[in-house]
């Protein structure tokens, strides 16, 4: 199935805000050319890093604030003893069941339009427990910049300016091979199966479809050539039992807590404020507190 026919003209239907988008990586199509790390950082207008670990094909040795995709490198060696480079495409997964999205406390993360994970960057405090919470190490708090202006986090948007206009995010406009697809994700999924089934067929046994059912569902998802480990991806992530307890059970506790505490000030303060004003005694405005 050729992109050209498929996914080149495919748009969402702007009605339908809660049809699933995705992108699709063809790690097999892939050569690591780095045009979507540019593409990306044109477009959002991020800021330029310079790398200076020498000796690596990776022009970042990881995402950062300011870098939401990057190209990672790894090499392996095939039965034959030959080496073997594998290349992939990493930034945000817009998890369908995301742990930065569970662990922000300020709710700067959160569930939007086509099932991604939106940033509202003046609702974060810059706290890194969506660091801490995601298995994919996507999503970071812009720490080189202490003293120079707040700390927020930073991560793939996923194109939603360009996408809401009916464009393709500038990575997939950008990619030279067409490895990377852009479309429904029922439809992505679809087309990612015949495509491993095809590799396989032609001897890569190990090619497998990752991100059908991981974290909830990604939305950004691999045909890899090798298991999910051997790119730096972890097998089976799920949500940690104890974040769930924090987000949905001890944090409205504590905001209840919190409120309470707030009306208890407030009836103090009232009546210490009649004090003063009426002149009655502290014995006097408990009894007319309950009367």
């Amino acid at each position: 199935m050729g992109r050209a026919a498929t996914w080149e003209t495919w748009r969402p239907d702007p009605a339908n805000t809660r049809q699933h988008v995705a992108m699709l990586v063809d790690t097999s199509e892939c050569i690591g050319c780095k045009g979507c790390e540019v593409a990306c950082k044109q477009w959002n207008q991020n800021e330029a890093r310079i790398n200076q670990d020498p000796g690596t094909y990776q022009s970042h040795p990881a995402l950062d604030a300011e870098t939401w995709t990057v190209i990672r490198f790894f090499e392996t060696e095939e039965e034959n003893g030959m080496s073997m480079w594998l290349m992939q495409k990493h930034s945000c997964m817009h998890c369908t069941d995301a742990g930065c999205v569970t662990a922000c406390p300020t709710d700067a993360l959160q569930y939007g339009d086509y099932g991604l994970v939106t940033l509202n960057q003046d609702a974060c405090i810059g706290c890194g427990y969506c660091e801490a919470a995601c298995p994919f190490d996507c999503i970071h708090v812009d720490r080189t910049a202490w003293g120079q202006r707040a700390q927020k986090a930073g991560k793939c948007t996923f194109c939603y300016d360009r996408i809401a206009q009916g464009m393709q995010p500038a990575c997939v406009a950008t990619c030279p091979t067409d490895c990377i697809k852009y479309g429904d994700r029922d439809a992505l999924i679809a087309w990612g199966r015949e495509r491993v089934a095809q590799l396989q067929a032609m001897g890569y046994k190990n090619a497998n479809l990752y991100g059908v059912d991981e974290m909830g569902g990604l939305h950004h998802l691999y045909v890899l050539l090798e298991p999910p480990e051997t790119y730096g991806l972890p097998v089976a992530p799920e949500l940690s039992p104890v974040l769930r307890l924090w987000k949905y059970v001890l944090q409205p506790i504590g905001k209840a807590a919190l409120g309470v505490g707030l009306f208890g000030l407030i009836v103090n303060w009232l009546a210490a404020r009649r004090v003063f004003k009426g002149g009655l005694s502290p014995h006097e405005t408990a009894e007319s507190l309950h009367d």
